[in-house]
């Protein structure tokens, strides 16, 4: 996939739903519109970073995302627009990743790897702040394809995971056919509850 393309696909969901749930809220818990500056976010099964770097390309200046596979590829760099990307190599779904205060996680055809999703969702949404964007991209697909989609997770069974009151309802992005003619990617998006 071409970095143009993996802008689009994260392109709707990303502009369509960030201010569905404003990630911060003010007082008495009443919405308030998200501030800008930096934001703090994760990658988790960065690969080569196709969706590392799409993503980045919407984050405003000074933001900071972590690169996380067990062989990034993909280099310690600043974008274009002042994204700083930082790759480190360890498992998301065995290691302590030591991740906490995240402003968003990008989870990018990895999650069909992880036979517990619940156990690595709960993990995940400790390590973020409260309103923090969770950004999925999947194969809309329940078949399993051993080796490269041993876990699928289709845009339907997605809510059954990303339910309240841990998180907000889950919006469906952009859609795509697959590269590799296996049908369709989809981006979905969802908050940490408040």
């Amino acid at each position: 996939m071409t970095h143009r393309e993996a802008i689009s696909l994260i392109d709707n969901a990303w502009l369509r739903n960030l201010t569905a749930y404003p990630p911060s809220t003010g007082p008495g818990n009443l919405p308030q519109a998200p501030q800008p500056g930096p934001t703090r976010w994760a990658d988790l099964g960065c690969g080569s970073g196709t969706f590392t770097l799409a993503l980045a390309h919407f984050l405003p200046k000074d933001s900071a995302i972590e690169a996380i596979d067990l062989h990034p590829d993909i280099k310690r760099q600043t974008t274009s627009n002042g994204v700083h990307i930082h790759p480190r190599e360890a498992d998301f779904v065995t290691g302590h990743l030591h991740l906490q205060h995240l402003d968003g996680i990008l989870m990018a055809n990895a999650l069909h790897f992880v036979r517990d999703k619940p156990a690595l969702l709960q993990t995940l949404h400790s390590a973020l702040r409260p309103g923090g964007i969770f950004l999925l991209v999947e194969y809309d697909s329940d078949t399993p394809v051993p080796l490269w989609v041993p876990y699928p997770l289709s845009f339907t069974a997605a809510p059954r995971l990303f339910s309240p009151p841990r998180w907000t309802p889950i919006q469906k992005g952009n859609t795509r056919p697959s590269t590799f003619g296996r049908g369709q990617l989809y981006s979905a998006l969802t908050h940490a509850s408040l």
